[in-house]
C-alpha cells in the first residue's frame, strides 16, 4: 500500500496559499487535508465552504475533507467534493452513519470514517463496505500544535490487524495529530499510510516546506 502525504492547509500561510499549491503539486503531494469545523463537535472554527470551492478551482490535487461537525448529514452538501477527493465523518458526530457514506460514495468520492482518540475500533466494524479509509485522530481534534496521545500509537496496529483479519486490507489508515518527523516513523510502522503534516512537520518553521516534504517521505518509506 502506497504511503502518502496530506498537508494540512489550516497551517499554511495563507497570504503565500498560491506558492504553497505550486510546490505541492511540484512535490507531487498526493492530498490536500482540509478540516472543517463547526465549534460544536470541536471548540473551534475553521475552512468553510467558499475556501473548500477556491481548492477546487485553483488545483488538481484531490481533496481530503475531514468533517469536524454535528449532523454532517445535513451540512456535507453545501461543499464541493467529488470524484478522487477523500470525505472523512466521525463516527461520533450522526446517527446515520452508513448513509451518509453512502451519499459521499454517489457523489463519486472515497468515504472515510474518522475516530478520535477514546473512541474504540469496533465502531467501525459495521460500516467496512463502506469505507476507502479510516481516519485515526491521534491528538484530539481542534487546534493544531497538541501533543501526541501516546495510546493511539497501539491504537493504529489494532486497526491495521483488525482490518486485515476481517478481510479489508484494502482499507487505509490515515493519522492526524502532531504527525512529526519522529512520530510519521512510529505511526507508518504501526500501519498508517496516510499523514497529515502540519506544524510538526510540512510547516515546520524551521526549515522550507520542499526541505520538509522530503524530509518526511524519507520517514515514511
Amino acid at each position: 500500500m502506497k504511503n502518502k502525504l496530506s498537508p494540512s492547509i489550516m497551517c499554511a500561510d495563507f497570504f503565500e496559499l498560491k506558492d504553497t499549491l505550486h510546490l505541492f503539486k511540484k512535490a507531487e503531494i498526493e492530498y490536500l487535508h482540509i478540516d472543517i469545523m463547526d465549534g460544536c463537535f470541536v471548540p473551534n472554527y475553521t475552512l468553510g465552504t467558499d475556501f473548500v470551492k477556491f481548492l477546487k478551482g485553483n488545483t488538481d490535487i484531490p481533496l481530503d475533507i475531514h468533517f469536524m461537525i454535528e449532523n454532517p448529514e445535513n451540512k456535507i452538501g453545501w461543499f464541493d467534493f467529488g470524484e478522487n477527493d477523500y470525505v472523512s465523518v466521525h463516527v461520533e458526530t450522526t446517527k446515520h452513519l452508513q448513509k451518509l457514506l453512502l451519499q459521499i460514495r454517489e457523489r463519486g468520492a472515497k468515504p472515510m470514517v474518522a475516530i478520535n482518540p477514546a473512541t474504540p475500533i469496533c465502531t467501525v466494524e459495521n460500516v467496512l463496505e463502506n469505507i476507502d479509509a479510516v481516519l485515526v485522530m491521534t491528538v484530539n481534534p481542534g487546534f493544531a500544535g497538541q501533543k501526541l496521545v501516546p495510546s493511539t500509537l497501539k491504537k493504529i496496529t489494532d486497526l491495521r490487524n483488525f482490518l486485515d483479519n476481517s478481510g479489508f486490507g484494502n482499507i487505509e489508515i490515515e493519522v492526524d495529530g502532531n504527525v512529526s518527523f519522529e512520530n510519521a516513523k512510529i505511526m507508518k510502522e504501526a500501519g498508517a499510510n496516510i499523514f497529515v503534516g502540519g506544524t510538526s512537520s510540512i510547516f515546520n518553521k524551521e526549515h522550507s516546506i520542499t526541505d520538509n516534504i522530503e524530509l518526511l517521505r524519507k520517514m515514511i518509506l
